[in-house]
């Protein structure tokens, strides 16, 4: 079975420096480098998932520096780079149709938000009928808060781990996964 990585909105915007950063972005990045790196080693697929709001958005407005890539997961000439508007990357991009014409059946995901994007692709990927592993260790997120109810980063991080594993993917630690 073919895999492919996808790397979901590592971007500018995340880093300590941006309009969003989130808690752990810094490690996830070092992870995700690792992965990126063995993917290109192995041949596999490379996807990148960029977001980008409208100009008047206050975060990954187009054209800003925010919404750029970060330059340590920086796709190569070779590899996808899918523009997305929405929380999911396959709504209204190609993203299926390259990863069909790549003929990968089975998607490693790796990026950020954890309990957004990340949640998103995952559950659309498991619906079509992808094999998905999650690295939950080159993932990051950040505090939430609802109805008055404070969820700590690494709490909401596990949440959303927890179920993936209960239904959606294989969730491992970069170690694991490079290990195998």
């Amino acid at each position: 079975m073919k895999r492919g990585l996808i790397v979901v909105d590592l971007q500018n915007e995340y880093l300590p420096t941006g309009k969003l950063p989130l808690t752990g972005i810094d490690t996830a990045v070092e992870n995700a480098i690792r992965v990126i790196s063995d993917a290109r080693d192995a041949g596999l697929p490379v996807f990148h998932i960029r977001h980008e709001s409208a100009e008047e958005a206050p975060i990954f407005a187009k054209g800003s520096v925010g919404a750029n890539i970060q330059s340590d997961v920086a796709p190569r000439d070779n590899e996808s780079v899918i523009l997305k508007k929405h929380i999911n990357a396959f709504r209204e991009t190609d993203l299926k149709q390259q990863l069909e014409a790549a003929d990968v059946q089975e998607i490693v995901v790796i990026g950020a938000m954890s309990h957004m994007c990340i949640d998103a692709v995952v559950r659309a990927a498991a619906d079509m009928g992808y094999q998905v592993t999650v690295l939950h260790d080159a993932c990051a997120t950040l505090d939430l808060t609802f109805r008055g109810v404070s969820v700590p980063a690494a709490m909401a991080h596990a949440a959303i781990m927890a179920a993936f594993e209960f239904g959606y993917a294989t969730v491992q630690s970069v170690d694991e996964y490079l290990l195998a």
